[in-house]
C-alpha cells in the first residue's frame, strides 16, 4: 500500500523479519533519505505540512526528539490521541544528515564502555547537539518488546539544520493513523504500518 510517498505493509508480515531483541534502528529509507516521526499540536504540525519546514510556534530553543521507528511514535502519542500530539508527521530527511546525527550523538546516560569517566561523558553531553536514547520498543497495543528503539534529541545547530535544510518532505499521516488504529484489536491481521527494515549506515554498505 502506498500513502503518498510512504510504503505501508502488513504488520504481522513485517514482524517475521524484524529482530526480536537487541538495539536496532527500524526505519523506512532509501539510498538518499530516511523517514522519522514527530507528533505536535495542530498549530505546529499543520504549519510544518503547509510550509514544508518547521517554523511558526516551533521552538529552536529546546531539544526536539525524532523517532525513526513508527510504532515507538505510536506508543508515545497513543496513536495520535494524546493531547498536543494529534498531528503526527512523517519527516523525510536527507540520509547524509541523519548519518551525521548518529555520528555526533551522545548517550543520554553514562556508559562506561564509551566513556572512561562520568566527567568525560558530561563534557561530551555539553558539547554535543545530539542526544541518543535507547528505550524498549512497543507493539501496536503498547506492550513492551525485548527489542530496543532509538530516539534522538536535537538542539542548537543540528536542530536548526533539521528544521529546514535537512528536510526532503513533511507528510501528515494523522488520517491513516486514525484508520489503522481501528485494526489494533483485530488480532493485527489487517493492521498496516510503514514498511521498515533495520537501518544500514551508508558507510557500512561496502
Amino acid at each position: 500500500m502506498q500513502y503518498q510517498s510512504i510504503q505501508f505493509e502488513n504488520y504481522n508480515e513485517q514482524l517475521l523479519r524484524w529482530p526480536k531483541e537487541g538495539r536496532h534502528i527500524l526505519a523506512q529509507y532509501d539510498k538518499d533519505s530516511i523517514i522519522v516521526y514527530q507528533a505536535y499540536r495542530p498549530t505546529i504540525g499543520l504549519f510544518a505540512v503547509e510550509h514544508q519546514y518547521f517554523g511558526g510556534e516551533f521552538s529552536l530553543n529546546r531539544m526536539s526528539w525524532i523517532k525513526p521507528n513508527f510504532l515507538w511514535m505510536m506508543y508515545r502519542s497513543n496513536w495520535g490521541q494524546t493531547p498536543g500530539q494529534e498531528i503526527v508527521l512523517a519527516i523525510r530527511l536527507k540520509r547524509n544528515f541523519f548519518n551525521d546525527v548518529l555520528e555526533k550523538a551522545v548517550p543520554s546516560s553514562f556508559n562506561s564502555q564509551s566513556y572512561s569517566s562520568n566527567e568525560e561523558w558530561k563534557k561530551a553531553i555539553q558539547n554535543s547537539d545530539v542526544r541518543l536514547q535507547w528505550d524498549p520498543d512497543h507493539d501496536p497495543a503498547g506492550n513492551k518488546c525485548e527489542r530496543r528503539a532509538i530516539q534522538l534529541g536535537l538542539r542548537g545547530e543540528m536542530l536548526e539544520k533539521y528544521s529546514k535544510a535537512a528536510i526532503v518532505e513533511i507528510i501528515d499521516v494523522s488520517e491513516i493513523i486514525a484508520e489503522q488504529r481501528q485494526n489494533i484489536s483485530n488480532e493485527l491481521n489487517t493492521l498496516l504500518t510503514p514498511k521498515e527494515d533495520v537501518y544500514i549506515h551508508l558507510d557500512s554498505n561496502n
